[in-house]
């Protein structure tokens, strides 16, 4: 007669741990597909790879929720036009029904389509708390090359900041004159509070010595350099997660929790707008991040 053996306490303790730290996973990959920091094509794809992986072990009724605007309902009639069964696993599709689901997610969620066509001004934008700022001093500091346009704000400075290099820090009055005598490019309220804009004639004197010009502004910016300047190269730098987004902002301690709150609002929407833009870079590396940027203008001067 064959004994059973009985599992030691340790590897049921590992197991239990694995098993959490897979669901804790599997969560936060939820709510990067629902806040777009991932595309649900992305997803897909790492679960085609690697049927073992977070993406792959995700159930396919998870997946289809966690997407925007898709409920229960949805789902359900989702899966019978499919014909995909609701217990399958995204790394358990079979080959024709990979394909017929990337082809509703593509029809669903077209993905970003870069523009052939450069320019020597770059917009730098992202949702609040992303880096935009960090990259741009990367840049600043280890790429004199590139002129790094200041903007001019009516927030009061940051610890640390610097008038003249970080921001101007101007007045509601000087703002409104700059507004009234067109000398911004573009600007706007931003978090429901302080305004910001981009001084035009810094620009125009760089752009005319032949120099590439780097914005750094928000999503409302980003759109009126757009319709000012069609032919602006857009970049928009994405989190390499939710979590990490939310973290990095009650990180830096300089808001209170009603304004964190009110920021991550405006952040689910600027994430929401990232197929405006012409790229996007994750920014997971500071210095990684401002290589891809710095690449993009090395790219436009050719």
């Amino acid at each position: 007669m064959t004994e059973s053996r009985a599992v030691p306490e340790v590897d049921r303790v590992a197991a239990a741990r694995r098993a959490v730290e897979r669901r804790r996973a599997r969560a936060s990959l939820k709510r990067d597909l629902t806040m777009r920091v991932v595309t649900p094509q992305a997803v897909l794809a790492r679960a085609v790879a690697d049927a073992d992986s977070v993406e792959g072990s995700m159930r396919i009724t998870d997946f289809l929720l966690a997407l925007p605007a898709i409920g229960a309902g949805k789902r359900d009639r989702i899966l019978d036009e499919l014909h995909i069964s609701p217990v399958k696993r995204l790394g358990g599709l079979g080959v024709r029904q990979r394909g017929v689901l990337a082809r509703w997610l593509n029809g669903r969620f077209p993905l970003l389509e870069p523009r052939g066509a450069r320019s020597r001004l770059l917009v730098l934008a992202g949702p609040t708390a992303v880096g935009k700022g960090t990259v741009a001093a990367y840049i600043r500091e280890n790429h004199p090359e590139i002129h790094l346009s200041v903007s001019a704000t009516t927030r009061p400075p940051r610890p640390g900041e610097v008038d003249g290099v970080h921001y101007y820090f101007v007045d509601d009055t000087e703002f409104d004159r700059l507004i009234a005598e067109g000398e911004l490019l573009e600007y706007a309220v931003v978090h429901n509070r302080s305004r910001y804009g981009t001084p035009r004639a810094p620009i125009d004197a760089a752009l005319a010595e032949g120099k590439t010009v780097l914005l750094e502004i928000d999503l409302q910016g980003a759109r009126q350099v757009r319709r000012a300047e069609p032919s602006a190269t857009l970049i928009f730098l994405l989190p390499p997660s939710w979590d990490e987004l939310v973290q990095r902002l009650v990180g830096r301690g300089t808001e209170e929790a009603e304004e964190r709150a009110r920021r991550l609002r405006t952040a689910k929407v600027e994430l929401a707008a990232q197929n405006e833009f012409d790229h996007l870079i994750v920014n997971e590396d500071v210095a990684a991040a401002a290589a891809e940027v710095v690449e993009l203008s090395s790219s436009s001067a050719r």
